[in-house]
């Protein structure tokens, strides 16, 4: 055994700091090419001069692994290094903890010449640990770690088996006159950075790792620390767990950072602590400990600076300069070197996304250092944000579905929240992910209403052949889609192109900004022809009046009306959708592709809402009976596209209900046919070549996977409903004091269903006639259940003072279900009761009147799902646009299969 140094019973060859990590060092690296190690070898090597001679990875003897400062090579184990005529002195053990045992035995029993070993292994056992210290000393070797981050010495600049100083290591690592010792590796380079902001530099880190077994701890490094002539104080971050700290004898000036007081509080270990709080080596243990060895009587705070020439204890890492360059004054000693500046943020670039804070928070933005001022500056002039791309089958980056919950969030918020904004509100949300404010609704109502009129359009001549063909709705839509392609979308397209453009090198940060100068901007318009036209556009002139008569604000538009000529159609469309953009643009919320998207969009939404109307309700000025002026000055969105379904405008309480049942059908998930038809007809254009993208091709991938069995099935609900309240005297469906026995009207169901399902179980058959919107998969098996969905929309009618008859039946109804015998259990009343009772009481005065037949409610029911599910799908489209690869929502091969 090699002779040991100092006052120690067991030994310990390291004399002094300065011999903790050396040129002279020589390492052998164990499982060189693991994960972690083949990570930060190459760094440490290079830094060091070149000192790892060789690492060991089973079964890849002749490998290499590369470095900076050239290849290291490889051996099977440790023997085949040696024989090959390789020594070293220093061993890293980068193994699994079942296995860091054995590599310690594999180092100590082949190499005599062996003195370090650095083991960065986490949560060894304390068997294992024990065992290694056994043979280490009987050997004479020191150990560093386990859990450990390796050491360093700034001056000789050298780093040994771990990270110490990141990737690059002179950056952080500045000569100087303090050494580190700390439980936490990653700490230990930030309290070096911390150090050298402050004046002072480093001699030896180590870091000591924080398993509840520390090889080199607390006493040895006091003892190399009172014979390192290079150090004059030490920085020691310490964690709960272990008495190493009180057993250490300090001959020069300390200051301790001690953490974990919410430690005590438990139990059990966790993560670095490792050992156990509350056996008297807490972290309210340890500062009194060091209180005591630097007799003072307080914790060192910058409002309150307690200290002595002894040292100082703090409970913040940010303390602790202060606390040193306090203690080391009182013993007439300066910084190393002048300060470098602080570790306080100093934000390269940021954004309050709107929120107005207080001045301690609101922190300002300062120039990068180089090179990544240049980069700020490129990443500042980009409009927009940029998405990878990845495959989007089974993912999305708007739709995500609480499996729990069943509700559907549409970028971030759910369809129940949804389902509380008007129409125009959730045209922003799915394509902006912002609803947007009251000016905002104001241009989107302009934006869409303005091309629901296809009097003399083609696009209404095939809609209106498909109808009278028999199609179902969703196929009269697409019919009209089919010819809104890129030709007819591109000229708006293009003209939002050049208005981002110069208003980006313009400087625009608002775009409600009244007072921004528009003088620079006019003098050098050169996107004329992409903003007027030859002659006056009816279908501008009237957006313009219609955007004034509603007070709406826009730059873009006071720059198209001030370049003189006649603005067109396509010119207002792009002005309009600049304005929604912009500020999702400044925001980073959406890419440059979505806002030069927005007016095709705008323009399809349009075109469908039209397209569900009969041909005999478009007129030259009028539409669904609404004068043009209407249409585009007064009118929102919602009122407009329930005109369009319903044939009148609806008054408060129908408006609400009508835009509930939109937001609650916007979205059911990324991974409904709907939405999977949208982002199948992206993917096979290809999405990596965005400009060969049809958008409406989008919404015919859409359309093409609606039917009467996904889309059309919210008139099953209706169609019971109309069963049940046949021959009932109900005049207003909304009314509290309707005076209908809803109890006896469910029994009577009730009845004839027993029946039916006892006949059925009588025959042998076990297909029963479901009974539509009760019962779920997910809200079942409960002595009484409930959809969450429906619960929610039900509560916020009764906050309303609204009352629904047809939802109270279903109520009524699972609840005679049990008590009948007819359910185990009470079914939930699920979502879609609530889309089919909404439905119902809208439309039910024009059907008790005979305006209305049940072929006319299913085309209502299966539109006003298209008039929801176009919104969510197109968000769909435009995230795949923005983030999908070509085709990459086929099916694996080794998926798919041959029915025979």
């Amino acid at each position: 055994m090699k002779p040991s140094v100092g006052n120690f019973k067991y030994h310990v060859g390291v004399r002094s700091l300065a011999d903790i990590a050396t040129r002279a060092d020589r390492v052998c690296v164990l499982n060189i090419l693991g994960g972690e190690s083949s990570e930060v070898t190459p760094v440490g090597h290079a830094w060091s001069g070149g000192n790892v001679v060789f690492g060991t990875s089973p079964g890849r003897r002749g490998q290499v692994l590369e470095t900076p400062a050239g290849p290291i090579p490889v051996y099977n184990n440790v023997r085949e290094g040696l024989e090959a005529g390789h020594r070293f002195n220093c061993g890293v053990v980068y193994l699994p903890p079942s296995a860091a045992d054995d590599g310690v035995v594999e180092l100590v029993r082949v190499n005599p010449d062996l003195e370090k070993i650095f083991i960065p292994t986490e949560k060894m056992s304390v068997h294992d640990a024990r065992e290694i210290r056994a043979l280490a000393q009987q050997r004479g070797i020191d150990i560093f770690g386990g859990n450990s981050l390796g050491v360093a010495d700034s001056w000789n600049q050298v780093r040994i088996g771990g990270a110490l100083g990141g990737d690059s290591p002179g950056d952080t690592l500045k000569k100087g006159s303090i050494a580190i010792l700390s439980n936490s590796g990653g700490f230990t380079t930030t309290i070096a950075q911390y150090l050298r902001m402050a004046g002072w530099g480093t001699t030896t880190l180590v870091s000591s790792g924080k398993d509840v077994y520390i090889h080199y701890a607390a006493p040895e490094f006091a003892f190399a620390l009172a014979n390192d002539e290079r150090s004059k104080a030490a920085v020691l971050y310490c964690e709960p767990g272990g008495y190493y700290e009180l057993d250490a004898e300090y001959t020069k000036p300390v200051v301790a950072c001690v953490v974990g007081r919410w430690k005590a509080r438990l139990t059990r270990a966790v993560g670095h602590a490792g050992a156990m709080a509350g056996g008297g080596d807490d972290a309210a243990s340890k500062e009194r400990w060091f209180m005591e060895k630097f007799g003072v009587d307080a914790l060192f705070t910058p409002e309150r600076p307690v200290c002595s020439a002894k040292g100082a204890v703090v409970t913040n890492i940010a303390h602790i300069p202060a606390a040193l360059s306090a203690v080391m004054a009182l013993r007439g000693i300066r910084p190393d070197f002048a300060p470098e500046g602080s570790m306080e943020l100093k934000p390269w670039f940021g954004s309050n996304a709107g929120l107005v804070l207080p001045d301690a928070l609101d922190l300002p933005v300062v120039a990068a250092v180089a090179p990544y001022d240049r980069q700020v500056k490129a990443l500042e002039s980009q409009l927009g944000a940029t998405f990878a791309r990845e495959a989007l089958k089974d993912a999305s980056g708007v739709s995500q579905m609480d499996a729990k919950t069943q509700v559907t969030r549409v970028n971030g918020v759910t369809v129940l929240d949804a389902a509380q904004y008007p129409i125009e509100a959730n045209v922003g949300l799915v394509l902006l992910k912002e609803p947007g404010g009251e000016n905002d609704r104001k241009l989107v109502s302009v934006a869409v209403g303005a091309f629901v009129n296809l009097h003399g359009e083609p696009t209404l001549a095939a809609a209106q052949a498909a109808r009278e063909a028999g199609n179902a709705p969703n196929a009269v839509l697409a019919a009209a889609a089919a010819l809104l392609g890129p030709r007819r979308l591109e000229p708006a397209r293009a003209a939002i192109a050049a208005l981002l453009d110069r208003f980006s090198a313009a400087g625009l940060r608002n775009a409600l900004d009244e007072g921004f100068a528009l003088g620079a901007l006019l003098d050098a318009a050169s996107d004329h022809a992409l903003l007027l036209g030859p002659r006056p556009d009816p279908r501008a002139e009237a957006m313009l009046a219609g955007l004034r008569a509603r007070g709406a604000r826009s730059v873009f538009l006071r720059y198209l009306e001030a370049l003189g000529g006649h603005p067109s159609a396509d010119g207002v469309l792009a002005a309009v959708c600049a304005t929604l953009a912009w500020g999702p643009l400044q925001r980073k919320r959406i890419s440059r592709l979505s806002a030069e998207c927005l007016p095709a969009w705008y323009r399809l939404f349009g075109t469908l809402i039209g397209a569900s109307v009969d041909a005999a309700r478009h007129a030259p000025t009028r539409f669904a009976g609404l004068a043009e002026e209407d249409v585009l000055g007064r009118l929102s969105l919602t009122e407009l596209a329930y005109a369009a379904l319903l044939d009148r405008v609806p008054d408060e309480n129908q408006r609400f209900a009508f835009q509930t049942l939109i937001g609650l059908l916007l979205s059911n998930g990324p991974g409904t046919i709907t939405a999977q038809g949208a982002k199948g007809a992206v993917s096979s254009d290809g999405p990596e070549q965005p400009q060969r993208v049809q958008l409406n091709k989008a919404l015919l991938g859409f359309l093409s996977h609606c039917g009467y069995a996904h889309g059309g099935n919210g008139f099953e609900g209706v169609a019971f409903l109309l069963e049940q309240f046949r021959g009932v005297d109900l005049n207003d469906p909304g009314r509290a004091d309707h005076g209908i026995d809803l109890q006896a009207l469910a029994a009577r169901y009730v009845a004839e269903y027993a029946r039916y399902k006892s006949e059925k179980k009588n025959q042998g058959s076990l297909d029963l006639q479901k009974i539509p919107c009760v019962n779920h998969p997910v809200f079942k098996d409960r002595p009484v259940n409930l959809d969450p969905r429906e619960v929610f929309v039900r509560e916020l009618m009764q906050r309303r003072g609204e009352h629904n008859v047809f939802l109270d039946y279903y109520h009524a109804l699972v609840r005679q279900l049990f008590e009948a015998g007819v359910s185990r259990n009470v079914y939930c009343v699920n979502v879609d009761a609530v889309i089919a009772t909404l439905l119902l009481k809208l439309v039910w005065p024009d059907y008790r009147a005979g305006r209305c037949d049940a072929a006319s409610l299913e085309t209502a029911a299966f539109t006003v799902f298209l008039y929801a599910r176009m919104l969510g799908c197109a968000a769909e489209a435009d995230d795949h646009l923005n983030r999908g690869r070509n085709m990459d929502t086929r099916a694996a091969a080794s998926a798919c299969r041959f029915v025979a």
